[in-house]
């Protein structure tokens, strides 16, 4: 994944404003809070609740 540095700094869950970790290995941004993991799809992060993967899911 190539994630823009500044992009990274600015994005946030769009679920709960918690700040975004990247999971390289999933190709996922994980919520530090509610845990939501949201794809990554081509280099650009798909930020849809509707899209993301509740924590302890496949």
């Amino acid at each position: 994944m190539k994630l823009d540095p500044a992009l990274l700094e600015i994005i946030v869950c769009p679920d709960c404003r918690g700040a975004l970790a990247v999971d390289e290995e999933a190709s996922e941004l994980v919520c530090t809070s509610c845990g939501l993991a949201y794809p990554v799809r081509d280099d650009i992060p798909v930020l849809l609740v509707d899209e993301a993967r509740r924590p302890g899911k496949a």
